[in-house]
């Protein structure tokens, strides 16, 4: 007890003298995770839309041509981009491109450099999620739309892209829940989020495991509060459970709910009383006018 007793004591000084700015950190971190996210996804559908572009031997060869050199774009910036750290990959836009174009190109802003990072980092990544959602679509959707005279962009926008980002939806949740996490790494660029903050703390109190708790903490109410909004929001896509269909319907008599007239109906041809006085009538020789 007496130890857990020191560690909220610490916790408390810690929040009362850097409070604001772990409030701060945690609202640039959020601010980061979801615009990168929105932009990650934004690089994600372009790339998964033109790498998904078909084309076969019969076509144009330049038109072969372009589609291939794109595709092979596409597939150096996944690999680079997935394939190494997101810290060295801030460094070197960071740090790397003023040294190697003699400060021709560089960022000013901090900001804007780690949107940049996060951005084209969750973009690698959405890039096969969503060329794995628009694969995952039926033929059939495809198929049916050319069949109907669409496109191919009129398919993507109105039949297939549609479908793919439900398919996808867990895996944006995910990824901005990885940058929730992974913005930890911007401080390398001198980036104010939360786990800048927890540094700084650090550095000018050494208490380093209740600083380390809080952020333990506060990660951990962002990520469980963004998977509870992500599962609200793919409830919401779903869309209902039950589906009532429309029968009675004054201007169209749907197969199955006619119903033959009462029996006791006199125009009824299984109305035997009526039946029988048609054939009496015919037997007599009654005149189709008379009867």
């Amino acid at each position: 007890m007496g130890i857990f007793s020191e560690l909220l004591a610490d916790i408390s000084s810690l929040l009362s003298r850097y409070g604001w700015a772990y409030l701060n950190g945690i609202r640039n971190t959020l601010v980061l995770a979801l615009a990168a996210t929105a932009i990650g996804c934004v690089i994600g559908f372009l790339c998964g839309v033109l790498n998904t572009i078909p084309h076969a031997r019969t076509d144009n060869p330049v038109k072969r041509f372009v589609l291939a050199l794109i595709r092979a774009v596409i597939r150096v910036y996944v690999e680079v981009f997935r394939g190494t750290p997101m810290v060295l990959q801030a460094v070197f836009i960071y740090y790397g491109l003023p040294y190697i174009t003699d400060k021709q190109v560089m960022f000013t802003n901090v900001w804007v450099s780690a949107l940049v990072v996060v951005s084209i980092n969750t973009g690698a990544y959405m890039a096969e999620s969503v060329r794995g959602g628009i694969i995952s679509v039926d033929p059939g959707q495809t198929e049916g739309a050319m069949a109907i005279g669409m496109t191919h962009v009129q398919t993507m926008m109105n039949v297939i892209i549609p479908q793919a980002l439900r398919n996808i939806m867990p895996q944006i949740g995910n990824n901005f829940i990885i940058n929730i996490k992974d913005t930890s790494v911007m401080f390398i660029i001198s980036f104010t989020e939360f786990f800048a903050v927890h540094r700084a703390a650090v550095g000018a109190t050494y208490k380093y495991f209740p600083s380390a708790t809080i952020e333990m903490v506060g990660y951990l109410c962002l990520t469980l509060t963004s998977s509870f909004l992500l599962r609200v929001l793919e409830k919401k896509l779903d869309g209902s459970d039950n589906y009532e269909l429309v029968n009675d319907d004054q201007l169209v008599m749907a197969a199955g709910n006619y119903n033959y007239p009462d029996k006791s109906s006199p125009f009824d041809e299984r109305h035997k009383p009526s039946r029988d006085q048609v054939i009496q009538d015919v037997k007599i020789g009654k005149k189709r006018g008379e009867r």
